[in-house]
């Protein structure tokens, strides 16, 4: 476990991740969601998380691995073709994953997530944490929208707000 690593998690606090995420950076990306949505059948989840728990960090979770188990416990799994899309973001670490459901191996590259991952982080970095979700939800949208177009009877099976964890 890196020391510097356990500081930042240790000193991080809610109060940063709701500067960070205001409500109406919250609403804007909710907004995205249901609009981005609205152009493909797949499902689109996007998740906030300050820190992880001291625990976590002595076991050297990584950011990738915290992505996984929130993918699982928002059911980002549970979508009737398996096209649910979690952006997990780790303040923290200043780290973004993209966790997609099984629909989707074989038909976006690992490159191409990892693409729209560093396409937030960059906004991040200059502090522009609303532009960056947005970046990254038009981003895997389109992605999604590649190999999961509208369809007419699609039914929103996922909540389109914003989760802090």
């Amino acid at each position: 476990m890196s020391l510097m690593r356990f500081l930042r998690h240790l000193f991080a606090t809610s109060v940063q991740t709701h500067r960070c995420f205001p409500t109406h950076a919250l609403a804007a990306i909710e907004h995205e969601i249901r609009a981005a949505e609205s152009r493909h059948s797949g499902e689109l989840r996007f998740a906030i998380e300050t820190a992880l728990e001291p625990q976590a960090l002595w076991r050297g979770v990584t950011p990738r691995q915290r992505g996984l188990e929130v993918f699982a416990h928002l059911r980002v799994w549970d979508t009737a073709r398996n096209n649910g899309v979690l952006i997990y973001v780790l303040l923290a670490d200043r780290d973004v994953e993209i966790v997609a459901d099984r629909g989707f191996d074989g038909r976006v590259q690992p490159a191409e997530w990892e693409a729209a991952c560093r396409a937030m982080e960059r906004e991040f970095h200059e502090r522009c944490y609303k532009d960056g979700a947005l970046v990254g939800v038009r981003a895997v949208s389109a992605l999604i929208e590649r190999h999961f177009p509208p369809e007419p009877r699609d039914v929103n099976e996922l909540p389109n707000r914003p989760v802090i964890l």
